[in-house]
């Protein structure tokens, strides 16, 4: 895998060294570290009395603290590598921004509903859990698993900051819509939901606004101080190992945090985990062969595919514990999700360069330590 926090290599450099050479350990061995994680934080959840309520006792927009702060510190080193003065050249491509806005608000949300009802039809609770986690896109952790795959840094940025708004605007209406009017028509149970506007808004604004405006000024106070070259050979270096710590903090917290609720229920997991394999699987491959086809070169065909199929599980966790209760089938449904995302997204990075190699032959966007 391409070192995604030190040296990614851009079209047009040259390295003589094979790609595992160059990787370091925390890099080469990252599905290992993210599997460990995971495993740390169910027994920790499992065997720590009272940690969960430890974990939640402070939160940010309803997030945990101790995941607030890993989720920040995940997103920032990314969003100080994006180039805003080529924000411009993203925002012209009406194919990359009208085919994400479809996916991430129609073809995800109707996927999810179909999926939920289909495999969950004797579980409403679960069935509402998946529902609203289909309905949460993702905003936070898609920049480190677009980054790991090497896509387009900037158009990540942008479709991040458009699902954003779009969240802000959408996410009652469209729970609204696929928890009781939908149902209500095709004559299925409907389930009665009231999300909190503000809380999605302050939710973005957090887990968003933060890193980005960091970013912003660490990017513009760095190029004009040293210059670009200093700031991207020497700075970024410095700082990118810290968004996969970030990443193996949060995944510590998360699963220590709701450790208890899943190891306690382990088929009720595995029924929750069938529609969502599914759905990754189908949303991914389903986009990756969009980018292709509108001719989207390597970068923003993964980009496109990756802000697809991430989901903003903070956000459907603290919507279903605010909704519904901490200990109900929805809150598990939303823990579940990470749960599953997780290993699956990192799977299809390595999947994602696979294709970068083997459908993508001369393609400028493709890194050459990776088109090796």
């Amino acid at each position: 895998m391409p070192d995604p926090v030190a040296e990614t290599a851009r079209p047009g450099s040259d390295l003589e060294t094979p790609v595992l050479a160059r990787l370091s350990t925390l890099d080469r061995f990252l599905p290992v570290w993210i599997v460990a994680a995971m495993a740390t934080g169910l027994v920790l959840g499992r065997f720590v009395p009272g940690l969960d309520a430890l974990l939640g006792a402070v939160t940010v927009s309803d997030v945990s603290l101790p995941i607030a702060v890993g989720l920040l510190l995940m997103m920032y080193p990314v969003l100080a590598r994006v180039r805003y003065d080529q924000l411009d050249r993203v925002t012209g491509d009406r194919r990359l921004l009208l085919a994400s806005l479809g996916l991430n608000w129609v073809v995800g949300p109707a996927l999810m509903f179909v999926l939920a009802w289909l495999l969950l039809p004797d579980l409403p609770e679960y069935r509402t859990g998946l529902i609203i986690v289909g309905l949460a896109r993702c905003i936070a952790m898609v920049l480190i698993w677009n980054d790991l795959s090497c896509g387009d840094r900037e158009a990540a940025a942008v479709l991040v900051a458009i699902n954003s708004v779009f969240q802000i605007v959408a996410f009652a209406a469209l729970g609204w819509f696929y928890l009781q009017l939908l149902p209500g028509w095709l004559g299925l149970p409907t389930t009665s939901a009231e999300f909190s506007v503000w809380a999605i808004v302050v939710s973005v604004l957090v887990f968003l606004g933060i890193p980005l405006v960091l970013g912003l000024l660490t990017r513009t106070i760095g190029e004009r101080t040293k210059g670009r070259d200093w700031y991207e050979g020497r700075f970024l270096p410095r700082i990118g190992p810290v968004a996969l710590y970030g990443l193996l903090f949060t995944i510590v917290v998360l699963f220590a945090s709701q450790g208890d609720a899943i190891t306690s229920r382990p088929w009720d997991v595995v029924r929750i985990a069938l529609p969502l394999l599914a759905y990754f699987a189908l949303v991914f491959g389903g986009s990756f062969l969009l980018g292709m086809r509108l001719g989207l070169g390597y970068a923003r065909t993964a980009t496109l595919a990756f802000t697809a199929a991430g989901n903003n599980f903070e956000l459907a966790i603290a919507v279903s514990i605010g909704t519904f209760g901490v200990t109900s089938g929805q809150a598990l449904a939303g823990v579940v999700g990470p749960l599953i995302e997780v290993p699956v997204l990192v799977g299809l990075v390595y999947v994602s360069l696979w294709a970068a190699r083997r459908f993508f032959p001369g393609d400028p966007t493709v890194p050459q330590e990776v088109a090796r």
